[in-house]
């Protein structure tokens, strides 16, 4: 193997390394080792040669693709790359389409952005507003999908110390109380006995009360992958607070990872949470996704006045009777039904898409989550703080 490769292929695995990637030393050897012996023909080889070596988590698999599409077309070097290794002429590289979104975390993984002119007035401006405005409230406002490796990594940090509102409801369930206005009168005959009839000494009891559970229905098809795996990290946050969090994913098939979420670490939650949903970044049918789980999971998860987030942007062409039913019965079943649509972050959202318009019946609240800013007001509005806007008012405004 050429050491001009074998450069390249170390180049790469550091910039992946930048872009969050777990590629050491041996990842590198195995990747030089499977280049020389792969009997490289096309650009595809190379790319699924390093994508076997590299990508270890599901959540890796887009970053990888923006990571090769950037680094290898840099003068050719996969063309330059398959001469060395093949004897045959082969065909001039076709020119690449525009580059896809939300590559700006791979970007800066490769290529540390240089000081410019522009950089340097912007650096004096941030410096003047230093007193204003800080570096945590301008993270707040910053879209998830916009966000850069280092700025997410901190979103996740804030996520971490946001704390559910105390929002303890009341249950059918009774525990002894110094006084009140309810006589437990078991215990007040038991009092009696043990003084032989003599003398009466009242007990009370009063309602006991519990967190009521958070149940999060989490939309993981294409269109919502940037911010699904953000409000994954949220979930993993309260789950540590609260015993009682389920979480569902689904795409075209629902999948349970409440369990997966307990685990300690959340890179390694979210990683398990991967694996477990084949469907991740595929189509959705939510319709099909919310009668499984009124038919499965509803009498299991929702009793005690559980609150239910909805996550998805709701765009269902197909099945809208079905999806209106279903809807309407999980509304049925929960105390709350909150639908967060990271749609709404754009100001001209109109609700006129027809699963939009189905859903928005049978939701208590619509509110949107797409910042830090938006997920802090949920955590307001679980605890009954904010403001509530009727979601039929969208109905009116489409």
């Amino acid at each position: 193997m050429s050491g001009l490769i074998a450069e390249n292929v170390a180049y790469f695995a550091r910039a992946l390394r930048g872009a969050g990637f777990k590629a050491g030393p041996g990842a590198v050897l195995d990747a030089v080792g499977a280049l020389a012996a792969g009997g490289l023909g096309s650009r595809s080889d190379v790319y699924w040669t390093l994508h076997a070596v590299f990508v270890k988590r599901r959540e890796d698999m887009v970053l990888f693709d923006q990571a090769f599409a950037l680094f290898w077309r840099r003068r050719a070097l996969i063309e330059k790359m398959m001469a060395m290794l093949s004897p045959e002429a082969l065909a001039p590289p076709k020119p690449e389409g525009k580059p896809e979104a939300g590559a700006l975390r791979v970007q800066e993984a490769f290529a540390p952005p240089r000081p410019r002119e522009d950089d340097v007035l912007r650096e004096l401006n941030e410096f003047t507003g230093r007193l204003t405005i800080s570096d945590t409230e301008t993270l707040k406002g910053r879209d998830f999908a916009q966000m850069s490796a280092d700025e997410v990594s901190r979103a996740q940090a804030l996520i971490a110390r946001l704390r559910l509102p105390d929002d303890e409801v009341a249950t059918r369930r009774f525990r002894p109380a110094r006084g009140g206005d309810v006589i437990d009168l078991r215990q007040t005959l038991r009092r009696s006995m043990r003084a032989g009839g003599a003398s009466i000494e009242l007990a009370f009891r009063e309602h006991a009360t519990r967190h009521p559970p958070v149940v999060a229905l989490v939309d993981i098809s294409g269109s919502m992958a940037e911010y699904s795996r953000i409000l994954l990290h949220f979930l993993h946050a309260i789950t540590d607070q609260r015993r009682r969090v389920h979480a569902f994913t689904f795409g075209t098939r629902l999948t349970n990872i409440s369990r997966l979420l307990r685990t300690k670490d959340p890179d390694e939650a979210l990683a398990l949470c991967g694996q477990a949903a084949p469907d991740w970044e595929g189509g959705t049918r939510i319709g099909a996704a919310l009668h499984d789980f009124n038919r499965i999971w509803s009498r299991r998860v929702l009793p005690g006045g559980a609150v239910v987030l909805l996550f998805t942007d709701g765009l269902e062409r197909q099945g809208l009777e079905q999806l209106a039913f279903e809807a309407d019965r999980l509304h049925r079943s929960c105390r709350k039904l909150v639908w967060l649509n990271p749609l709404l972050r754009f100001d001209a959202f109109e609700a006129r898409a027809g699963g939009i318009r189905t859903l928005l019946p049978h939701v208590d609240e619509f509110r949107t989550i797409h910042n830090l800013a938006s997920m802090e007001g949920l955590v307001k509005a679980l605890g009954g703080g904010g403001r509530v806007v009727d979601p039929k008012l969208w109905l009116k405004a489409g």
